[in-house]
This record gives structure tokens, C-alpha cells and sequence, in this order.
């Protein structure tokens, strides 16, 4: 059976969002919807709908019209098997110490290397993605630090960052957060899978609004892979939740972007120690001043 795909653009969150909401109620209804932040700095977001059978074109151009949105792009996609692609066309990652793979790869994991199992069915945070790889070596590199106590890892996806602070500092408390509750439950079975059961609190929460989170606080180490705007957002409550001289570690952020995120950042007492740069992303670490 061939899959549909309807994909479009429009400018702001909310109404992305609505335009997602309003696809849900055609007929014949899509078997999914998605509205993503495209990470340009354009402000765009697109919107797409998979359906079973072909879309109703006309429904299609009113509700962009209606939403302000561009013209839907209709397609068909053709019968793949997409995590069996994947699995072929994703090598393993080697970031630091750290050696991320599927599961079709866990006889080729180096003796030397830290193994970080994450399943190539999980989408969001296979360590791939240059912010990914940028914040396990900022990671890695801080192994030699003195070790913190307590470690946060706010909208942690996979929770592989998690895992990883989990793994170099066996007696750190380490908790991860997520605001999308399904993100939390691949997080856990995440864990489960690389015997990391127990060892990091997996709470559903926006940023560190949760009770767990405020009682943890505060915090030695945080690390937020998310975008711009979440993380210029969230400075109040980094400060807020972070101890005195301790540490940062911020992703999700095109190159150019880097040098606004740090200078907010230097405003709630944050300095930049180091940045790095994968391709066209950076990752950013700063110590809190006081």
C-alpha cells in the first residue's frame, strides 16, 4: 500500500500547531502528523501529514490558505522498510570515548570505547546529528574535571547524553527531563537496554518544572540539547538551577547562532570556557561565575 506524504511551511509556532490540529479532522484522516521548527534561523516551521490513501488536494490548499501557510506539497513515498535502510546506512558514532551503535553493530564495539546502545528506530538523538556528537565530547572532556554530584540533562530525548554523564560518573545523581511524554519513554526503555536502569530519574517535564527537578537542584552539571530559543528561555532557570561554578553544556544551535546564546548567557553569569564546532553546529560550554 503506498504511503501519501503532504508537507508544507508557515511562519511561528502557534500557527504551525494549529495547522497540524486542523489536518488531524480531514477525511480520509492522515495516520500522522508532524509540525517541526526548521533549524535555519528562517523562523519557518513545517508542517506534514502522512496518509494510506491519497489526500483531498482542494482540502489541502484551503486549510493553507486558511492558515497562511505555503501550498502543500503532495507526494508518494515509496514501500521501504526504514529502519532496515537505516540500519544499513548509519554507522556507528565515535564521540570521545563513547562508541554509539545499534544493535547490529554490538560486535564491532572497541575494547577501549564506552558503548552507548541506541536502536536506529529511535529518531530523535541517535548521536549522528553534529549537536549530538559535540555535546558527548564536551562530555568526555570534562572527565578529567572533578566530578559532579549532580547532573541534569533537560529535554534529553534518547537521554544518550544522560546515559553518557551516567557512565563517567557512576556515584553522580543524574536525572533527565523531557516535555513530550513519548520522548520519556524511549528514554527509560533507553536505559533499561544499556543497563542503565535506576541509575537516571526520567521525569516528564518543560524545562525544570518538576517537582523532582527542583528538589535535585542544584545542579553541577547541565546539559540541554534543544534549540535558540528554548535555550535563551531557559538562562533564568539555568542560573536558577545551577550551582556556583559549576557547569553548562548547550547544543542544538547553528554556528551563528552560537555568539547570541553566549552573550545572553554572559548576562545571568555564565562564561563561555569552550565552544566547538561540528560542520554547521556548535556546542557551547560555560561555568557559572558565582
Amino acid at each position: 500500500m503506498p504511503t501519501y506524504t503532504a508537507l508544507t511551511t508557515l511562519s511561528g509556532r502557534d500557527a504551525a500547531e494549529a495547522l497540524g490540529e486542523a489536518l488531524e479532522a480531514l477525511e480520509p484522516a492522515p495516520t500522522g502528523v508532524g509540525v517541526f521548527e526548521i533549524e535555519d534561523g528562517s523562523g519557518l516551521w513545517e508542517v506534514g501529514a502522512y496518509f494510506d490513501a491519497a489526500p483531498d488536494e482542494v482540502a489541502l490548499a484551503l486549510l493553507a490558505a486558511a492558515h497562511g501557510a505555503a501550498r502543500f506539497t503532495v507526494s508518494v513515498l515509496p514501500e521501504t522498510d526504514w529502519v532496515a535502510h537505516v540500519r544499513r546506512e548509519l554507522a556507528p558514532v565515535v564521540a570521545g570515548r563513547f562508541f554509539v551503535h545499534g544493535s547490529h553493530d554490538a560486535d564491532g564495539v572497541p575494547e577501549d570505547a564506552e558503548p552507548l546502545l541506541i536502536e536506529a528506530s529511535m529518531a530523535f538523538g541517535t548521536g549522528h546529528h553534529g549537536t549530538t556528537q559535540g555535546c558527548l565530547r564536551a562530555l568526555d572532556a570534562l572527565s578529567d574535571a572533578p566530578p559532579p554530584a549532580r547532573v541534569a540533562d533537560i529535554g534529553c530525548g534518547t537521554a544518550v547524553l544522560a546515559m553518557a554523564a551516567a557512565r563517567l560518573w557512576p556515584e553522580a545523581r543524574v536525572i533527565a527531563s523531557d516535555m513530550d511524554p513519548v520522548a520519556v519513554e524511549v528514554a527509560e526503555a533507553n536505559l533499561a537496554a544499556n543497563g542503565l536502569a535506576g541509575r537516571v530519574a526520567c521525569r516528564v517535564a518543560e524545562g525544570f518544572r518538576h517537582p523532582d527537578l527542583a528538589a535535585a537542584a542544584p545542579f553541577d552539571l547541565i546539559v540541554a540539547n534543544i534549540l535558540k530559543a528554548p535555550l535563551i528561555a531557559l538562562a533564568p532557570d539555568m542560573a536558577a538551577h545551577c550551582s556556583p561554578r559549576g557547569r553548562l553544556i548547550l547544543s542544538g544551535l547553528l554556528t551563528e547562532q552560537g555568539d547570541d546564546v553566549a552573550a545572553h548567557y554572559a548576562r545571568h553569569g555564565f562564561s563561555l570556557e569552550k565552544s566547538e564546532r561540528i560542520v554547521d553546529w556548535i556546542t557551547l560550554q560555560f561555568r557559572k561565575m558565582s
